[in-house]
């Protein structure tokens, strides 16, 4: 499948999921195809809402992870509510004692709600596609259950999606301005801090510079796994800062074929791609379809990588803008040579750390948990117009690989993938840790 395509709206597919690749013939089997048919139209809009960059896209799924499981937990004694455990989230509201309750329905009246109103600025096509799916998997998920059954399921999931909603409204994050950039913005005029990378006139301010003081899920502040300092800055070429930038450089010049397929894969551009923290859902699913993990095991799953990877965006964001570094391609071009261009655009907002690194080895860090450190897979995730796929020994091998992506695609300095990658499995170590089983 190429990024180009949109999900058609009457078409589900099973994204998610052993039991849903198994058949609906039982009512979980019901539940897992409609959660992977609205996580997957979730991850089309992310590429198809203008504001939905990276930052953004993980603080929409990791609600949607939490939501899910919320609505099995309310239900299976097994499982343990991330209430009082997620910061904010102090109450969610309970079953009715005695009433029959259908995962499948709640599920559906939970997505439907969430994805709706977190999707709301979307296009025209995502309109449709949200509608049609409302009216599609709402019989689909009702199908065979008494009607008291139905309506008592559908209240509830209305219910818990509400109070999802309301909870996601304090944290920050809810409301993007100017698709993200601030209307007024002060640059730090001194040497070796950020200065725009585009020409385009909205991007002369960085991207979200406040997203690092959002409340995060699971850490305690944007602020709880710190990173190093950069290294120091010069313009003089016997300086550690001047080799950084001349490796950047040097490496730019002579990249193999392999290098810039690595490049092109894990770009994963707004817009064009299901962002990064989209693109490792994605790689989760394909693995839970792999290994036929169970519904529950899959709420679990999608809670944890949701929570891991939100933080990273948030703890990362917070460590950008504190230290407010100048990119590669502005000291280069500044410093070493003022020709030099970088195989891929580089993003609107500071260097150090790099994002992909911080939130790939959250992503990473969480599904070793989950499945081990030796999972071997083809990562068979969209990729961008005639881009082979490519195969890792490990979750680790391809958190690796997108951190040294951004290297070759000319836009962090090594230290910024080392770090970053230091901060996500620091980050990650909150959500692992979450209580989800009694």
């Amino acid at each position: 499948m190429l990024r180009r395509e949109f999900l058609s709206a009457g078409v589900a597919l099973a994204l998610l999921g052993g039991t849903a690749r198994a058949g609906a013939e039982t009512r979980e089997g019901v539940a897992a195809q409609v959660l992977a048919t609205w996580y997957h139209l979730a991850l089309e809009l992310v590429r198809h809402t203008p504001t939905y960059t990276p930052p953004v896209a993980s603080r929409t799924l990791a609600y949607m992870g939490v939501a899910a499981f919320e609505a099995l937990a309310s239900g299976d004694a097994r499982l343990h509510s991330l209430v009082g455990q997620l910061n904010g989230l102090t109450a969610l509201p309970d079953r009715a004692a005695g009433q029959g309750y259908d995962t499948a329905v709640i599920l559906n009246a939970v997505m439907d709600g969430l994805i709706h109103d977190l999707f709301s600025n979307t296009g025209p096509t995502g309109q449709h596609a949200m509608q049609t799916l409302t009216a599609r998997l709402a019989q689909q998920a009702a199908d065979g259950v008494a009607a008291d059954v139905v309506a008592a399921s559908r209240s509830y999931g209305a219910t818990l999606a509400a109070a999802i909603l309301e909870w996601s409204r304090t944290d920050g994050g809810a409301v993007i301005e100017n698709m993200g950039f601030p209307a007024t913005y002060t640059l730090n005029p001194a040497p070796g801090h950020w200065v725009p990378t585009s020409k385009i006139v909205l991007q002369q301010a960085p991207l979200l510079p406040a997203w690092g003081k959002n409340r995060p899920f699971a850490m305690p502040a944007g602020d709880s796994c710190p990173i190093p300092p950069p290294t120091d800055y010069s313009e003089d070429p016997a300086s550690a800062f001047y080799a950084d930038a001349m490796e950047v450089y040097t490496t730019s010049q002579s990249l193999t074929d392999d290098q810039k397929q690595i490049a092109r894969f894990w770009s994963d551009d707004a817009m064009l791609s299901y962002t990064p923290p989209g693109h490792w859902i994605a790689i989760m699913a394909q693995v839970a379809v792999e290994k036929g993990v169970d519904l529950t095991a899959q709420v679990e799953a999608l809670a944890r990588m949701g929570v891991a990877m939100a933080d990273a965006f948030i703890g990362c964001w917070q460590a950008k803008f504190d230290y407010d570094l100048i990119r590669p391609i502005s000291y280069i071009k500044k410093v070493i040579d003022p020709k030099w261009e970088p195989m891929l655009n580089t993003p609107p907002f500071p260097e150090y750390p790099s994002g992909h690194s911080t939130q790939s080895a959250a992503a990473a860090s969480v599904l070793t948990a989950l499945f081990g450190d030796s999972y071997s897979f083809t990562d068979e995730s969209p990729t961008p117009d005639g881009a082979a796929t490519r195969s890792f020994a490990s979750f680790w091998a391809a958190a690796d690989e997108a951190a040294m992506s951004r290297l070759y695609g000319g836009i962090h300095f090594r230290l910024a993938i080392q770090n970053g990658q230091d901060q996500g499995r620091c980050i990650a170590a909150y959500a692992i840790a979450l209580k989800t089983r009694v």
